[in-house]
């Protein structure tokens, strides 16, 4: 079963249990993939790894926002990205923990024999394409750089 019929399944659940927060988030997520089928033009269906991508940058946004609410001393708004977060997610494969992303990054650093901070981008671009999905773009580049100072 696709996203959309995922999403589609979860909103009539949502609405059947009056859930407004799973609700907001579910028709986020589906007015996004509407969005990202009609912009490619061609035929408007979404590869798995492009649905994925989509769902880490909802999960990316609303983070950003909780943490600038957060920042702002809005507590009533940051509930909600929380809550739109914690939906999000479900549809997202499971990400590693930071101890296996570690020792991904080191196998990465070796294979592509960076030495130091100015190497930095040869490995995340090896390391975003191999823990797509995985592991957050934010948390990948926060231990590449602890490992590459080391």
């Amino acid at each position: 079963m696709g996203l959309e019929q995922k999403i589609m399944t979860e909103m009539k659940t949502a609405m059947l249990a009056k859930d407004e927060a799973a609700l907001r988030s579910l028709r986020a997520v589906k007015a996004a993939i509407l969005l990202a089928k009609t912009s490619e033009g061609a035929g408007g269906e979404l590869k798995e790894e492009d649905e994925i991508k989509l769902l880490q940058k909802l999960v990316k946004q609303r983070k950003d926002s909780l943490e600038i609410f957060q920042q702002q001393n809005r507590a009533d708004l940051a509930k909600k990205e929380e809550e739109e977060i914690a939906v999000i997610e479900k549809f997202l494969p499971e990400q590693m923990p930071a101890d296996e992303i570690k020792e991904e990054l080191v196998k990465i650093i070796a294979a592509v024999g960076a030495s130091s901070p100015a190497d930095m981008g040869k490995v995340m671009g090896v390391a975003t394409k191999q823990l797509a999905g995985k592991a957050d773009g934010k948390t990948i580049s926060l231990l590449v750089k602890e490992l590459l100072v080391k």
